[in-house]
């Protein structure tokens, strides 16, 4: 069965079940201060979860967008990915764990509508109880009637227990595994099944969270008076089952992107899988990071897109991959996701331009970088005669030296080697690297890969303030204003808002005037005094669309959309755009803080432009 096939019949399965499909947030969050990216299917939906009307109602399904870096040093291996898929269905107070349970049994074992999977090879986990909640025997004795009850294992909080944090939702869940062994292993005792587990023989097949206790400071303090349930299971995983193969990189996922590799490079697959399987996978995520507006760049979601693309130049050096075609191979994985992922075809010129641009640029200095670690490894095994040709390649056993925190540090500033590149290929050479001293030579540029930096908040927001409401108003004053000047390529490629100024990212190829920002200055200035008032209204997407309300990433938005308005008595359209922050109530609200000043222009990335602002 082929991935787009899976993940056609889960969404088409559970539309069967009264769930509407709604299209993928971009990965790039807009409501989530925790993260870089969208790391699991429920990061788009918690504002629902926490018990915001969804205007697409109760019931939901998706296959979610996700990136997680926080093991890119496992990449390379049978299962670890950047990027993958999240396949997810909702209950928003509405079905519960018997509909949640009894159909995703059915999805996995019918051979019609489902995966058509065997139940004999299939175990369940719930959760076993603690101060928090008892034992969950709901969900247990449901499982009872699909299974036989000792292939239902309670197990513990940390295996069968999800929560927010201190405050808020929480509750028991329930997973399904599956017997990957040839011959099967029967029955288990729990002791037996966790054991295989860890072999990996049994493998997680997806997680139901039962939403339904509440927590405050810590302590469970009652149950929710609407309870949810949120279900997820990874695209690529069952693809990796459905067709029997033994790594995720042999599915159709990514087969397709090996062979071009091996087309075009002097070494072979089977002797070089790493180096190949941590190629496909950076610039499979790399062309997904791009078409959801992240730019190369030192900061944030630029450092993590500028620190995968850069793995990957180093492995196709490995591989004597020839650079100039990879191109083609973009475009290829272009092609495998566009039904799915229309927007892929859309920005296909700015990901290929971007992609090539940078391995390109990459590609230029790494022979600089390897001649100044020719350098350091001259200095320190002189006795082992390593030329520069044998880096990144397995030599003789060496005595354990090091890369000093200086020297890395010089590697990354002026080669652009990013730490776990120098740390990959000096480890090839036992060559010791010392991180600790490199982290405090280069303390603000850390690796980011779970959290975001300081300054990152909801919806770009660093909170819900007069001020703060003030300056996103703003802030869609001076987009309306850019567009005035500049057109109607100008569209927001990313914002951040603090109570003392707003950094706002727009598309646009080369420097503005200070003309023309004095102009955009004063169009903003005169809305404020204009007093318009700002109201927000549902519509269609289709329609807003039509109509003319501005809008990046369409495509994440569902049927129906909220669209902000500023419109004067005389009815003048100051602006019309979709968004989720706060605002002022009027227009003229602004005035308490002072006059809005464009202070500073500048470049963030090929294409976009920065602009600092501030409410005096």
């Amino acid at each position: 069965m082929k991935s787009d096939e899976i993940r056609s019949k889960f969404i088409k399965f559970f539309e069967s079940k009264g769930c509407v499909a709604i299209p993928s947030a971009p990965l790039l969050p807009e409501n989530d201060p925790s993260v870089l990216f969208n790391t699991a299917g429920m990061q788009p939906l918690v504002p629902y979860l926490l018990g915001q009307a969804h205007p697409m109602g109760t019931r939901l399904v998706d296959s979610q967008k996700c990136v997680r870096t926080n093991d890119i040093e496992d990449v390379g291996d049978l299962s670890h990915l950047t990027f993958f898929e999240m396949l997810g269905h909702w209950s928003l107070g509405d079905y519960f764990k018997k509909d949640a349970i009894e159909w995703i049994y059915e999805f996995l074992t019918d051979k019609e509508v489902g995966l058509g999977l065997d139940p004999k090879r299939m175990y369940a986990t719930v959760f076993e109880g603690n101060n928090d909640a008892p034992l969950d025997t709901e969900a247990q004795n449901i499982w009872k009637q699909l299974i036989p009850d000792h292939r239902i294992y309670a197990l513990d909080a940390e295996e069968n227990w999800w929560s927010a944090g201190d405050n808020g939702p929480c509750g028991p869940d329930s997973e399904v595994f599956y017997d990957l062994t040839e011959n099967g292993l029967g029955d288990l005792s729990k002791e037996e099944f966790l054991q295989h587990c860890d072999t990996l023989e049994i493998i997680e097949m997806c997680n139901s969270v039962f939403m339904e206790y509440l927590k405050a400071d810590g302590v469970v303090t009652g149950k929710l008076e609407k309870q949810n349930v949120d279900f997820g299971a990874g695209l690529e995983r069952w693809t990796t089952i459905m067709q029997g193969v033994p790594s995720i990189y042999e599915t159709d996922l990514f087969d397709y992107f090996l062979d071009f590799l091996a087309n075009n490079s002097d070494k072979t697959y089977s002797k070089n899988q790493t180096d190949y399987r941590i190629i496909a996978d950076h610039i499979r995520s790399s062309v997904f990071m791009v078409s959801d507006g992240a730019r190369p760049g030192n900061k944030d979601q630029g450092y993590i897109l500028r620190r995968l693309l850069r793995r990957a130049v180093g492995r196709m050096r490995n591989i004597g991959f020839d650079q100039g075609t990879i191109s083609d191979g973009v475009e290829m994985i272009i092609a495998k996701y566009e039904n799915t992922y229309p927007n892929l075809r859309e920005q296909a010129e700015v990901i290929v331009s971007e992609i090539t641009g940078e391995i390109e640029k990459f590609a230029d200095t790494l022979e600089q970088g390897l001649k100044e670690f020719q350098k350091i490894v001259d200095t320190s095994s002189t006795k082992n005669n390593i030329t520069v040709q044998e880096f990144g390649q397995h030599g003789a056993a060496m005595p354990v030296n090091e890369v000093s925190a200086e020297e890395a540090f010089k590697l990354f500033t002026t080669f652009g080697f990013p730490l776990d590149l120098i740390k990959e290929e000096a480890g090839r050479l036992n060559l010791h690297v010392d991180e600790a001293g490199f982290e405090a030579l280069f303390q603000e540029h850390q690796e980011k890969s779970k959290t975001a930096s300081a300054g990152k908040f909801k919806g770009g927001l660093a909170g819900d303030s007069p001020k703060i409401r003030a300056l996103h108003t703003a802030t869609h004053l001076m987009l309306s204003g850019l567009r005035q000047e500049l057109g109607d390529g100008v569209n927001q490629a990313g914002s951040n808002t603090t109570e003392e100024r707003i950094r706002f990212d727009f598309t646009h190829d080369s420097k503005v005037d200070r003309e023309t920002l004095d102009r955009v200055e004063q169009f903003v200035n005169n809305t404020i005094a204009a007093s318009a008032p700002v109201t927000v209204e549902e519509m269609e997407k289709e329609t807003a669309r039509e109509s003319g309300v501005v809008g990046s990433f369409w495509e994440k938005y569902p049927d129906i959309v909220k669209v902000y308005s500023m419109i004067g008595t005389d009815g003048t359209v100051y602006s019309q755009e979709l968004c989720g922050g706060p605002h002022a109530e009027n227009t003229g609200d602004l005035s308490e803080f002072g006059a809005f000043k464009i202070k500073k222009e500048e470049s963030s990335s090929a294409g976009v432009r920065r602009i600092k602002a501030v409410l005096v």
